[in-house]
């Protein structure tokens, strides 16, 4: 792995899902919030904006656990600027579920962006027939080039039409991928699958303009991908020969992670794992549009469980606990070969190697020159040799974080601390921050890593009122944001970019992260 040099380019971002941007509707999206949040992080030298996968969410808001793929979150889609674009009237945008709703902490806020996305699809289909020749011909062109969309579209219809049941409880002629009997439904219901288009359509349109915008503002946009997808997803349903699913849906083999000293009995995630022998057999066609997908919309992008590019947790389908799994491998070195060659030579990725990683994961993520991660939560305890001490990250290639999504905020975490602990972090913070939060990025901004992310909570010195997820509960994650883009937020991103300048990280050529 590259070590760094004197003249080496050294870089800063800050971790924000476009959700947690604050809006009239319910949560953040891809209209003037995210050109305000651009703008904002380019005029204070912050070079990359990192987020979560942009993917449609599963009932509790996870974008972990999407029903596709290859989609974007419709809950994104701006209303402004569909307004302002003509495609839809004002009259319509304010008569949507959630206008103007204050509460940032809805408990039912997922049913109601549900409906919202309903009625915003209907709105553009009724509209549909009053735009120009030049955006019909502008949308048959973008139709005719996603494969995806057809099969995400009838998914999202069919459950919507069976109470959101899971596809292995539809009626058989559904449940099995009857293409003749697909066929007929697609007939049937042109118009309702027209809103599924369109709204994939926006959305494709709004990132696109964000993402010219990040371009010539020279802020690179780092984008986050699951490893496994969900079993209840268009991805499965439409193509189960490539996982380990039966033919009525059953799972054979589910991914998790064995036990180890954090639990017992192991992480069971209840995905299905990869038939590796079909994936093979097609040339990996499935994984190679899946990165073509990312890669349209990101610079730069995480793989989360990166260790399975390696080896994966088997578990029995009908199993409670992760315990009587085994390691199977699984293609890494040849899959990642593949798609380094498809993207001309390049594939910027980092590598999610957090957690229990054996020498072979190691050797996979250096062989393509990945950056690592390091979590700074995870430095101090006591052991000289931890990974994530400061002192201890000498690889140039590496993202250095105070914490993750998944992480509490730094200030909560210090209150978790002994005096102890606090003692050893108080020692290596060499600058004049007094708030806990900001002496940790002080330290995450002094290593010698390429990068270095604060989440936003950070950034705010917010406690855990703010945490974005708490990882093995469900109620009231994924909901936390910003009320507004005031002075306390812009004077906060400004003193962040300011320490890192201090510490080098001004670098103009934030393209050397994605060039190797």
């Amino acid at each position: 792995m590259n070590k760094i040099s004197s003249n080496a380019n050294r870089f800063s971002g800050v971790l924000l899902h476009p959700s947690s941007l604050p809006n009239e509707y319910l949560n953040g999206g891809f209209g003037q919030e995210s050109r305000d949040w651009l703008k904002l992080l380019a005029e204070n030298g912050i070079k990359v904006w990192q987020f979560l996968p942009l993917s449609p969410t599963d009932s509790t808001g996870s974008p972990y656990s999407s029903p596709s793929s290859f989609a974007i979150n419709p809950h994104f889609l701006d209303v402004k600027d569909l307004v302002r674009d003509g495609f839809l009237t004002f009259d319509q945008s304010i008569k949507l579920p959630g206008f103007g709703f204050k509460d940032k902490n809805l408990s039912d806020r997922f049913e109601i962006s549900e409906l919202r996305s309903r009625k915003l699809g209907q709105a553009l289909r009724e509209s549909w027939n009053k735009q120009s020749l030049k955006i019909h011909s502008e949308f048959t062109n973008w139709f005719n080039k996603q494969f995806w969309i057809e099969d995400h579209a009838l998914f999202m219809l069919i459950r919507y039409e069976h109470n959101q049941l899971p596809w292995w409880e539809w009626p058989s002629n559904f449940s099995s991928y009857n293409k003749s009997d697909l066929t007929a439904y697609k007939n049937q219901k042109k118009e309702l699958l027209l809103e599924q288009y369109l709204l994939q359509w926006h959305l494709s349109r709004q990132w696109s303009l964000l993402r010219k915008l990040a371009k010539e503002l020279g802020v690179l946009l780092f984008g986050d991908l699951p490893f496994y997808v969900s079993r209840d997803s268009a991805d499965v349903w439409s193509n189960r020969s490539l996982f380990s699913v039966l033919s009525n849906g059953e799972i054979y083999q589910q991914s998790g992670v064995p036990p180890d000293y954090f639990s017992q009995t192991g992480q069971l995630w209840g995905n299905p794992v990869y038939r590796w022998r079909r994936h093979q057999f097609s040339k990996y066609r499935w994984w190679k549009s899946r990165f073509a997908k990312q890669f349209e919309q990101v610079d730069l992008l995480r793989i989360d469980h990166f260790r399975a590019f390696n080896a994966l947790w088997k578990v029995p389908g009908k199993d409670n606990t992760a315990q009587n799994g085994f390691w199977a491998p699984s293609p890494g070195l040849k899959l990642l070969a593949l798609l380094k060659k498809k993207h001309g030579g390049k594939l910027p990725l980092v590598a999610e190697d957090l957690g229990v990683i054996t020498k072979q994961v190691e050797n996979l993520r250096d062989y393509f020159n990945f950056p690592g991660m390091k979590i700074l939560q995870f430095a101090f305890d006591g052991n000289l040799d931890n990974p994530y001490l400061p002192q201890n990250i000498k690889d140039y290639k590496s993202v250095v974080y105070t914490g993750t999504h998944d992480n509490p905020t730094t200030k909560s975490w210090w209150e978790g601390l002994n005096d102890d602990t606090r003692s050893k972090v108080l020692e290596m913070s060499k600058g004049n921050q007094e708030e806990p939060s900001w002496k940790l990025i002080d330290i995450g901004l002094s290593t010698k890593a390429c990068l270095f992310i604060a989440p936003i909570q950070d950034i705010l010195c917010l406690d855990n009122r703010a945490r974005f997820n708490t990882p093995g509960t469900v109620g009231s994650n994924w909901t936390w944001r910003i009320d507004k883009i005031d002075d306390w937020l812009k004077e906060s991103i400004s003193r962040y970019g300011d320490l890192a300048r201090n510490y080098g990280r001004d670098s103009h050529d934030i393209y050397t992260l994605i060039r190797s």
